[in-house]
């Protein structure tokens, strides 16, 4: 086991106790329910323990960082970290927690996948160290495997009264789309999953969100009876904001890990924008800060709740694991420069991170400039050349920050940022974009 297996905590109210790596998980709220003899084993031998990938999309996303961290836990603490990519199973598609069936992938669009992920998980786990991380591919067993081996080797291990009470299997059948065999046989390859890596690495250990502790069951019954050894189970919580929402969810969609798909700016403020009573939370689940310095921040955070140090904390941390100190850094520059009204002094690049959905228009060439009225008109920022007027003069335009409230203003390219583009603000929130044309 690795050095430092003991933690200090400090609940309130009470003195610094030391924790072992389980106690610590608890500690983090990052335990919802285990199998026992997981505790005893996480603390007396070295244990090699698996999460599950699926590669249903080119990037993961931050439903995906709680088990990422986990497994980045297991590394840290000595243990061996398995990342299985579901390139078998997700030709398959997992029926845990979907009322309808997957849009099944072809083989090809599934290897993608499997690639963008690789690059994703490196940024939390070590494969080339002293005590490498492995990643592998389930179709790397389940691709060669026949139909009847199958049926005969695995099937006959499990009961159709068993699988019929699974709660995601139950859910489907009552539903009007029902379930198909594809997906009601899942529970199954994944099991098989277990054993495979039981076999091959001396996996002991899976874990996974809890809804997938009835297939974690399934796969430590499997082991029990065809090798005649005991395996362990582990379930996380599934998370859902203080407001009762899905976490990870916002009104934009989906908030990923590839750069390309959630701007790191976009990224950043997601957890900024955490509300105070998650904020805390979230630095146990989603950072390494211990448990003193998660400690400062909640005291901080419930004297000085404006300042929103937690948030800043948490947006620092998780941005840095998964993009880097350079994009924290961007990002709070970027930020710093809008929240104070001086978007004319940010760069392009500063605007494509932090308008990557603002509507953009590219203005007609003109060595005269562009006047402001037929600009919104073209942007589609009114629906018209009235609109416009009246809504310049109330005050209600900004062009890169600035309010105009002059009716007959034109737009000159030495005052486009880089020369390139202007901002314009509709209102309080509503932000476009107007470029010039090049040449």
């Amino acid at each position: 086991m690795a050095e430092g297996n003991d933690r200090m905590v400090k609940e309130p109210g009470c003195i610094v106790a030391a924790m072992d790596f389980y106690g610590e998980l608890e500690w983090r709220g990052l335990i919802f329910d285990a199998t026992e003899g997981a505790r005893e084993a996480l603390s007396s031998e070295k244990v090699t323990g698996y999460i599950g990938f699926d590669p249903t999309a080119a990037s993961l996303h931050v439903g995906n960082l709680l088990v990422m961290i986990m497994l980045a836990h297991l590394q840290r603490q000595g243990h061996s970290p398995i990342a299985v990519v579901g390139g078998g199973t997700g030709l398959i598609g997992d029926p845990s927690g979907k009322s309808v069936e997957r849009q099944l992938l072809t083989a090809e669009r599934v290897a993608e996948n499997v690639q963008g992920i690789r690059a994703q998980l490196a940024r939390f786990l070590d494969f080339d160290g002293g005590n490498p991380a492995r990643l592998v591919n389930n179709a790397d067993w389940l691709a060669p495997l026949g139909a009847i081996e199958f049926m005969r080797d695995v099937g006959k291990h499990f009961t159709v009264n068993g699988m019929l009470a699974k709660e995601s299997v139950k859910r489907r059948i009552e539903s009007e789309d029902g379930i198909s065999y594809t997906e009601f046989s899942y529970s199954l390859l994944q099991a098989y999953d277990f054993l495979m890596l039981h076999d091959r690495f001396r996996c002991t250990l899976q874990m996974g969100g809890s809804d997938q502790y009835g297939n974690i069951l399934a796969g430590m019954d499997l082991i029990r009876r065809v090798r005649g050894a005991k395996a362990h189970g582990l379930v996380m919580p599934l998370i859902t904001t203080a407001s009762g929402t899905k976490f990870g969810k916002t009104e934009s969609g989906t908030i990923w890990l590839d750069p390309a798909l959630t701007t790191p700016y976009e990224f950043y403020q997601f957890w900024l924008n955490t509300e105070d009573h998650d904020a805390v939370r979230y630095l146990k689940f989603f950072t390494f800060l211990d448990a003193h310095a998660i400690d400062a921040l909640a005291k901080e955070t419930t004297a000085r709740p404006e300042q929103r140090q937690a948030q800043r904390a948490l947006a620092r941390e998780v941005t840095r694991m998964v993009h880097g100190e350079d994009a924290v850094r961007d990002a709070e520059n970027a930020a710093q420069k809008l929240f104070a009204g001086n978007v004319s002094a940010m760069s392009l690049e500063d605007l494509g991170q932090a308008f990557p959905q603002v509507p953009s228009t590219t203005l007609e060439a003109s060595e005269s400039g562009w006047p402001l009225v037929s600009a919104l008109v073209a942007a589609g920022v009114v629906a018209s050349r009235g609109e416009a007027t009246r809504l310049i003069r109330s005050g209600g335009v900004y062009v890169n920050d600035r309010r105009v409230t002059d009716e007959k203003h034109v737009l000159r390219a030495d005052e486009a940022i880089e020369g390139e583009a202007f901002v314009v603000r509709r209102g309080k929130r509503d932000y476009f974009l107007l470029r010039i044309p090049r040449g």
